[in-house]
């Protein structure tokens, strides 16, 4: 890990890391509009996805006792100082799931190995406090390498994806918040219940302590 002049946390050196981080930077900065930021940055993400040199091998492992589950990685590879961006890879092993989730953020996701099943959720209750919660599946997505969506919440944000490939799957996470370390939410669909949780990271602790998390 390196600390980085300004304060931001780096894991991985490569120079197509860092063009592609430099181009999130001046992207963000001159543009306000996140939806206008993703369009603007989707050629980029297109060809990080597609190099195969920059990601080693350590941040495409299943994590036996990950944050979101048995065989679940999450592996903080980018955090900026403000920690409102955040860029890490998600690693399944073959046939795992992740909880249903959401994410809190704008943001892109893609997959760089491996393949996935995608489950799209939207809520469909009242979202009161306390009281039970429908989710209704609205898109199932079939991924291949190369493949990435968009997050812009409430559209999008709450998910689950599961690995169908023989090996596991990788998938690479830009999003504008340190996703690891805050506090969003855990869905039990069959249970119309709902909780507060935090992923964490495989390769990084949390900065601050454990704080009750958000309400549903």
């Amino acid at each position: 890990m390196t600390t980085m002049s300004d304060g931001a946390v780096l894991h991985v050196r490569s120079p197509v890391l860092k063009a592609f981080l430099e181009a999130v930077r001046q992207t963000v900065e001159r543009e306000p509009d996140r939806a206008q930021v993703i369009r603007a940055l989707r050629p980029s993400f297109a060809r990080l996805l597609a190099d195969s040199s920059w990601l080693p091998e350590e941040f495409r492992q299943p994590d036996p006792s990950g944050g979101m589950g048995e065989g679940v990685g999450n592996y903080l590879i980018y955090r900026s100082a403000a920690r409102d961006l955040s860029l890490m890879s998600l690693v399944l092993g073959p046939g795992v799931s992740t909880p249903v989730h959401d994410h809190l953020a704008w943001g892109i996701v893609g997959l760089y190995a491996g393949r996935q099943e995608e489950w799209v959720y939207r809520r469909t209750d009242a979202n009161g406090e306390g009281g039970p919660v429908d989710l209704t599946v609205v898109e199932h997505n079939r991924l291949s390498p190369g493949d990435f969506y968009d997050l812009l919440p409430p559209e999008g944000d709450i998910h689950q994806v599961r690995t169908t490939s023989a090996e596991p799957s990788a998938s690479i996470h830009l999003l504008g918040n340190d996703i690891g370390c805050v506090w969003r939410h855990r869905y039990e669909p069959e249970e119309h219940r709902v909780q507060p949780f935090r992923s964490g990271y495989s390769n990084e602790p949390c900065p601050e302590p454990l704080q009750s998390g958000p309400t549903g």
